[in-house]
């Protein structure tokens, strides 16, 4: 299993749906940022939005075992092997991540209870 790096793209607010459903004073997401970088592989990062890593999981999960030698859905959705463009499942303000295989070899963090 290999690591994933995610990067975030683009922290988003859709002022229309805002005004109609959100609460007053509403902005993009609070708690990540354009630019921050993350590795994973079949744990969420330390730090990482749990709603978020429920959108995204699979595809890191993907990505971590072997999927970077294809790309996704049949080659109509992204153009470059071992990428994929995902977003939080927040309809007001969705963040928008890269992901990307790594050859970055990952460990398990496992202690015995």
């Amino acid at each position: 299993m290999k690591k994933v790096k995610i990067t975030v793209l683009k922290t988003t607010l859709d002022k229309e749906l805002a005004e109609q459903y959100g609460v007053e004073g509403l902005t993009s997401c609070p708690m990540m940022k354009t630019g921050q970088i993350f590795y994973a592989d079949y744990a969420k990062p330390n730090g990482f939005c749990d709603e978020a890593w429920k959108a995204i999981y699979q595809y890191v999960f993907a990505l971590a075992h072997g999927a970077e030698k294809d790309v996704f859905y049949f080659g109509d959705w992204i153009k470059e092997p071992g990428v994929a463009i995902c977003s939080c499942n927040d309809g007001l303000r969705p963040v928008i991540f890269k992901l990307e295989a790594t050859d970055k070899i990952s460990k398990i963090d496992y202690t015995p209870v």
